[in-house]
């Protein structure tokens, strides 16, 4: 029966970061240092408040968006954290975090035929969702242009079957962000034609050196903004997103939204409401922790030899490994063989050939044993790859 199946999910594949994930289970005593999940617990005042949703009944359907006191408690949060103003009743939809979030979203905007420009490498969800609605992805290559999606590379990958942009900054898998300056290039560079931009902030709050800043600020009608708590507040599990956009582009997300999950777990929305307003600041304890990983995975790796930008953002890092003449899947299974895992770069497309993504998302013990096991394998399993 799998030849009667949609043939766009039949080109489709499971994700690279998954792939490699499962296979490290296969092997013993492995630090892993794969996965983008937070180290710390959802904050206690968190899970109290979803205890006693619970004990109060709150257990039922809520609107499709999401209850009206979550969403103006978004309202607030938003306008405090990135001053950006959306309309509670209207503009602003609760997901089932930012995955269903980004699905909603293009299978809303996407037909057939249709192109997206994606900053290559990127996270891969965005390919896939892209083909099963039918659309193209159209990937830049920014390996030369330190991770970022500029507004003279935008210009020459538009063209008429341009329907929308993704912007992923603080950028998974690389670390890296766009300045105030640079968004302001794209917005002025985008203003006025037919296509959208997709701009998924979701590490918003995990950036280093200076505020977030939103392409929603310079370009609000034609942009749809995704973000949640899944990263700022440890709360992977909780499944909570946000869909900020215009009014007359979101009464089209919520019915994409409605029929895919009619809504979200009104446990997980407790939980969110109090993590918007008394965790407004929950999530500083943990930036600082990972800027100091960071920090020091940033050393380690320099002192290797590697080369490698160092992120502003995220906590993600993506050396190269090009000096050593392998693959990155070679690199990487070589690398699993001595006990450190860590996701090939060409999961994010053909353009992280040549790189490895680490998190740094793991304790210091963690970090410094995989980091020495790292500089073990490339003393005395690769020197004679090294080229020069």
């Amino acid at each position: 029966m799998e030849h009667l199946l949609n043939q766009n999910v039949k080109t489709i594949e499971i994700s690279g970061i998954r792939k490699f994930s499962n296979l490290v289970a296969q092997y013993d005593n492995v630090v892993s240092l794969t996965i983008g999940q937070p180290d710390f617990f959802t904050p206690h005042h968190v899970k109290s408040a979803a205890k006693a949703a619970i004990d109060e009944n709150f257990t039922s359907y809520t609107p499709n968006a999401g209850y009206i006191e979550l969403r103006e408690a978004i309202q607030r949060y938003i306008k405090e954290k990135m001053e950006l103003t959306y309309d509670a009743e209207s503009e602003i939809i609760v997901t089932a975090g930012a995955s269903q979030a980004l699905d909603t979203s293009l299978r809303t905007i996407l037909n057939p035929g249709d192109e997206v420009i994606l900053p290559g490498p990127v996270y891969p969800a965005y390919e896939s969702i892209i083909k099963l609605c039918g659309a193209t992805p159209v990937f830049v290559d920014t390996t030369g242009h330190g991770f970022k999606l500029t507004a003279r590379l935008l210009e020459q990958a538009i063209s008429p079957q341009t329907k929308c942009v993704v912007l992923n900054y603080p950028s998974n898998p690389t670390g890296v962000t766009l300045s105030e300056e640079e968004l302001k290039e794209i917005a002025a560079l985008l203003k006025g034609r037919n296509i959208f931009v997709l701009s998924d902030e979701i590490y918003s709050e995990l950036i280093f050196d200076r505020a977030h800043s939103s392409i929603a600020t310079y370009l609000r009608d034609q942009t749809i903004v995704v973000n949640g708590l899944s990263k700022s507040h440890s709360m992977t599990g909780w499944r909570i997103g946000f869909l900020l956009a215009p009014k007359e582009i979101s009464k089209h997300l919520l019915k994409v939204h409605q029929y895919n999950v009619s809504c979200v777990s009104s446990i997980s929305q407790k939980a969110a409401f109090e993590a918007v307003t008394n965790g407004f600041d929950d999530a500083s304890i943990m930036r600082e922790q990972y800027k100091k990983r960071l920090d020091y995975v940033y050393d380690r790796l320099i002192t290797m030899g590697l080369d490698v930008i160092k992120p502003s953002g995220a906590f993600y890092i993506f050396p190269s490994i090009k000096r050593f003449g392998l693959s990155s899947l070679d690199f990487s299974m070589g690398l699993l063989e001595e006990g450190v895992a860590v996701v090939p770069g060409n999961s994010f497309s053909e353009y992280g050939e040549g790189y490895v993504r680490l998190s740094y998302a793991y304790s210091f013990s963690t970090l410094k044993e995989g980091l020495d096991r790292l500089e073990e394998f490339i003393m005395t399993k690769l020197a004679s790859h090294t080229q020069a």
